[in-house]
């Protein structure tokens, strides 16, 4: 069966487009589907084309963020470069996403795209390679790793207060952090009164940390010339979504605690 995709608007409104096209969105009169929307979203926002892989979510404006968003995650895609072409985007296998500003998307009102059909053939996808999980990203983190971990608790005060001016935790109580997290609870007196288990600990997130930072490098998320202190790498690490709000929910999941216990203890 060839893909097509469906999108449609808060308000009701709502177009189909068959596997080789594409549509573009925005605020403009210029655009496939006009959306009602604040200044947050530009008059030629975004296009979502029709592809064998799915539906393939690109931002195309120089000046404003466009967000997708589905069970689990809000990505922030990349803006249009000089070049005229998108650096990234979204692909959506199957299922529906939300799309749209912050400001749609906080306040309930933003364009849901569903892919509608699936080809029976596998590997007959035209989109840009995916990076890891069907995604196109400045960078991805795999929430079942170490990593992840420390990033979530490095961004969490900043996550609960999105006005940023709680203070963001050092290493050593990213590493109290993750003994609570893991249910270490046996390990947290000797966190208290073990000074070198302590230091042990705090190296280990020191090393994360200094793997976040040479990944945002890497990916280009920052200019050459920018100190990534702790605040500007948690800045890009919730403004570029790799780390959301929703990923919070995972810290009462009993499951992934239980995954990240087994590779913080019982693989070490």
């Amino acid at each position: 069966m060839a893909v097509s995709a469906r999108v449609c608007t808060a308000t009701g409104q709502e177009m189909r487009i068959t596997e080789g096209s594409r549509l573009v969105f925005g605020r403009g009169p210029e655009v496939d589907l006009a959306v009602a929307a604040g200044r947050g979203l530009s008059r030629r926002a975004g296009i979502v084309t029709a592809l064998a892989a799915g539906a393939w979510i690109t931002n195309v404006s120089r000046t404003h963020a466009l967000y997708v968003e589905g069970e689990g995650y809000r990505i922030r895609l990349p803006r249009l470069e000089d070049g005229g072409e998108p650096v990234g985007g979204w692909l959506l296998h199957s299922g529906t996403a939300l799309v749209g500003s912050r400001a749609m998307l906080d306040e309930g009102f933003p364009l849901e795209v569903t892919v509608i059909g699936q080809r029976a053939e596998e590997g007959a996808s035209t989109a840009p390679q995916p990076d890891g999980e069907g995604t196109i990203l400045p960078l991805y983190l795999d929430p079942m790793t170490k990593l992840f971990l420390v990033a979530l608790l490095w961004c969490r005060p900043w996550l609960l207060d999105p006005s940023a001016t709680t203070p963001l935790p050092r290493t050593p109580e990213i590493a109290r952090g993750a003994l609570q997290v893991t249910g270490a609870y046996h390990e947290l007196e000797r966190f208290e009164t073990d000074a070198d288990f302590r230091d042990l600990l705090s190296a280990r997130v020191a090393e994360h940390i200094k793997v976040l930072r040479r990944k945002i490098g890497d990916r280009g998320l920052a200019s050459s010339d920018v100190r990534l202190s702790d605040e500007v790498a948690v800045r890009i690490l919730i403004e570029h979504g790799i780390i959301t709000s929703a990923d919070l929910g995972r810290l009462a999941d009993p499951v992934w605690r239980s995954r990240q216990e087994d590779l913080w203890w019982t693989e070490s």
